[in-house]
């Protein structure tokens, strides 16, 4: 059993609701605000990132990797970091993944830091909450989730909520689910999210794993021993849905990038 931890001094240890269902209406009507997922974690994921380091310092490494406290952020964006890794690995992938998506390795921690002073606070619970939000890009490489489409963001949202808990993972996952019976006028979308929720349930625990080593990793190999499995439901609806279906802001997005360019998105 993990340790019982205290909660992260200055928290209240309550949600905000009020700011998470604001955050929430401005993200379903601009999926590329991803500054409002991180809105919705930080109201309504109450005790999950203390429970997560709880549950990393139980475990055979998890004492180690929680001493040395490595920002992977930081690992991840040095030059010629991804170009280390062996053909047919977890990190030969990722590479691959930055270089299709244009997404770089910090990206997602730039987001995350606006408005928010504490962000990079020199605490164990907020290391383990960066370590979480840093390791999103491997999590699209291990399950095949895309991370370019609402439909791919959104089941590894559910996938997420099922591997680290915290209830603003759900939200997100259940707003982008009820928005698409609308918007595709079907089901195809919400069940490869419930789906994203059950194989989230069903793979090991990967927030335990010493991801420098993980990279070098084979990928069917790692699928294989994390219990990640295919997500034919995701993949069908993929398929059937198409492209604009599956990522039905896209639209959209393509005339804005005649302004600007795209922006980072996490889901909805």
């Amino acid at each position: 059993m993990a340790a019982t931890l205290p909660p992260l001094p200055g928290t209240t240890g309550r949600r905000d609701w009020r700011t998470a269902f604001d955050a929430i209406r401005k993200l379903l009507a601009n999926g590329d605000d991803t500054v409002q997922v991180f809105r919705i974690m930080r109201s309504l994921n109450v005790g999950a990132t203390e429970t997560g380091y709880a549950r990393l310092i139980a475990t055979e490494q998890g004492g180690r990797i929680a001493y040395e406290q490595v920002e992977l952020a930081q690992v991840f964006s040095r030059p010629g970091f991804a170009s280390q890794f062996a053909p047919g690995t977890i990190g030969a992938a990722y590479r691959d993944f930055l270089e299709t998506t244009g997404y770089s390795a910090d990206g997602l921690a730039d987001v995350s830091r606006e408005g928010m002073s504490d962000e990079d606070m020199p605490h164990p619970y907020a290391w383990f909450g960066r370590r979480v939000r840093d390791t999103h890009d491997i999590w699209h490489v291990l399950t095949g989730y895309k991370a370019d489409e609402s439909l791919g963001e959104a089941a590894l949202v559910a996938f997420s909520y099922a591997q680290v808990g915290g209830l603003g993972w759900a939200f997100i996952a259940a707003a982008a689910s009820l928005k698409s019976l609308r918007v595709t006028k079907g089901t195809l979308f919400a069940r490869a999210v419930w789906e994203g929720y059950r194989h989230g349930r069903a793979a090991k625990w990967i927030s335990g794993e010493d991801y420098m080593t993980l990279l070098h990793e084979p990928i069917e190999a790692a699928r294989a021993r994390l219990g990640i499995r295919t997500p034919t439901a995701y993949l069908k609806a993929q398929h059937e849905l198409g492209p604009e279906m599956a990522s039905y802001l896209s639209e959209r997005r393509e005339k804005a990038a005649a302004v600007e360019p795209e922006p980072r998105r996490l889901a909805a």
